[in-house]
């Protein structure tokens, strides 16, 4: 039976180690979230994010801008809180409405105080193994679950189903930053099952429920390690890209859903602002 583990423990850990951050240096961290409108998948995620930075005492601006603001209005606004000196992070929720342009607020994004990278200089920072830019919260999630767990990544051969922009391709870099061998598996991938018959740390973020199963891990041995950064409904209920109860007695570790990589991602960019802040103040 492969041991679950829960990002509430992976969370918990990373949660004393800010504290700790914050009384150590005096810190007054503040991150403003930007939200075009009122989508309901952005409320949620608003909603936990705050939770998770006043938990460890962030400051949160919400920036709430009506859904019909027009282009020139909405950079403006962007630009008031870019260069507010007591904002160390923002984070603006995306896709914006169809009328609006998020290119050129990615260009405009102070890269410091940009904590989901979306600027440019931190994606090539990201592709280039420089730790001192900010990587997309759920990849980096991901990565201190595996630290967590105690993974060693070294020569380790990684499987990474789904090469998004959002989580798939980002997270590649990170694997590869600490010397892994990474496989990326897409829509297009003609045999995924045989590119898992040797695969360390299998990784699903393709938005399929029940994608991963007991097939693409039974070759792999029992030490193989599962991430699951699916969310899907079915019937009402998520679940995520693996079919747990086929694949979690073949494995060593493996991360439920829910319950297991969304709950680091918040805490993910609660640290990034907790650095931002840190820099800021020249530690």
């Amino acid at each position: 039976m492969g041991k679950i583990v829960k990002g509430a423990d992976v969370a918990a850990k990373m949660k004393e180690a800010m504290i700790a951050d914050i009384e150590k240096y005096n810190l007054k961290p503040c991150l403003a979230i930007v939200r075009v409108g009122e989508k309901p998948s952005d409320l949620s995620y608003e909603k936990g994010v705050i939770k998770q930075a006043e938990s460890v005492g962030i400051t949160v601006k919400s920036v709430v801008l009506d859904e019909k603001i027009d282009q020139a209005s909405f950079e403006k606004e962007f630009a008031k809180v870019n260069d507010d000196p007591e904002v160390h992070g923002i984070l603006m929720f995306r896709p914006l409405p169809e009328h609006l342009s998020d290119e050129p607020i990615v260009n405009m994004i102070n890269p410091d105080k940009d904590m989901d990278c979306m600027s440019p200089i931190n994606w090539a920072k990201l592709a280039m193994g420089d730790a001192s830019g900010y990587a997309p919260c759920t990849p980096e999630a991901v990565i201190r679950i595996c630290d967590f767990m105690g993974v060693e990544y070294q020569g380790k051969n990684v499987v990474i189903v789904g090469h998004s922009k959002v989580v798939g391709r980002p997270l590649g870099y990170l694997m590869i930053a600490r010397d892994a061998t990474v496989t990326w598996c897409h829509v297009f991938t003609k045999d995924t099952i045989k590119h898992c018959e040797d695969v360390d740390i299998l990784v699903s973020a393709a938005g399929v429920p029940g994608l991963i199963k007991a097939d693409h891990v039974q070759k792999a041995g029992k030490d193989c390690v599962v991430i699951d950064v699916g969310i899907n409904f079915v019937d009402g209920k998520m679940c995520g890209d693996v079919a747990f109860d086929q694949v979690e007695p073949l494995v060593s570790q493996i991360t439920p859903v829910p319950g297991g990589v969304g709950g680091v991602t918040s805490v993910v960019m609660a640290d990034h602002v907790v650095r931002a802040a840190k820099k800021a103040a020249g530690h």
